[in-house]
């Protein structure tokens, strides 16, 4: 990875600053964006101080011509792009009877479109270098998770759209890397969105219990490097449970809603 030009959105926090380090690390140039430019600032300090070479952008992915200038910006200063590493992604908690659609559609903005702006201004660079295309997903985009609706539906339209883009590349040597970390220890769930569009504050997960952004960031530059399909970390919520919906559908329902049932101020019971 050396020298290699890793584009890595909503990179000023949770598994996206972790992947950042980890990169660095490995000597990529790094072009990195989120909301917060302030963030991104002191990020690129301290990456720059190991004599890591790197470009920030204030970026909202949910609007095209700000993912269209971090691509502008990126071939500005490097010249070419190697891996796009979409990781910029909000979450949300609630049912979808009660739900606001305006949070369904800021989660389908976000999660998906965002993805799909960021790819499309990069992907003529990409396939030059034939490179990486990678997409953060969840396993919510393998199964539906109940009072998760809008972000089940984002991350299963992110996987369609990334398998339809290998799928029309296979010639072009592109790499599409769909990645599924599982429950990580990130603010993600600090920022998720309630029924009304709020933020919900505070988790409702045990998150020293789950696996560190940092690990995550570790298994994710393998996967680059070795330039897998498929990305699914931890064994029971994430391997264990993509397998035997396969094959037992109804129980990997039933399974999931008493999983989920069990967390605090639950809506549903």
């Amino acid at each position: 990875m050396k020298n290699k030009v890793v584009i890595i959105t909503g990179a000023s926090s949770g598994i996206g600053l972790a992947t950042a380090k980890e990169f660095a690390q490995k000597g990529a140039k790094l072009s990195l964006a989120a909301r917060s430019i302030d963030k991104l600032e002191e990020l690129k300090q301290e990456l720059s101080a190991t004599g890591s070479e790197i470009i920030v952008t204030q970026c909202d992915v949910s609007i095209e011509e700000d993912c269209k200038l971090l691509i502008d910006n990126t071939i500005k200063h490097f010249s070419q792009i190697d891996i796009l590493i979409n990781n910029a992604g909000i979450s949300m908690r609630a049912l979808f009877k009660d739900l606001d659609l305006k949070v369904m559609k800021q989660l389908m903005d976000v999660n998906f479109w965002g993805t799909v702006y960021c790819t499309k201004y990069a992907l003529p660079h990409i396939l030059a270098q034939q490179g990486s295309v990678v997409g953060i997903s969840s396993i919510a985009g393998f199964i539906g998770l109940p009072g998760r609706a809008g972000y089940s539906a984002s991350k299963f339209a992110m996987h369609g759209f990334l398998e339809t883009l290998r799928t029309e590349n296979l010639k072009n040597n592109l790499h599409v890397l769909v990645a599924a970390p599982g429950f990580t220890a990130s603010n993600v769930r600090k920022a998720a969105l309630t029924a009304d569009g709020s933020q919900q504050g505070e988790t409702p997960r045990a998150e020293e219990k789950m696996m560190s952004a940092e690990e995550v960031a570790q298994h994710l530059y393998k996967a680059i490097k070795k330039r897998k399909r498929t990305l699914i970390l931890t064994f029971v919520e994430g391997k264990l449970t993509v397998f035997l919906r396969k094959w037992w559908p109804s129980l990997v329902d039933k399974l999931s809603y008493n999983h989920m049932a069990k967390e605090p101020d639950s809506p549903f019971k």
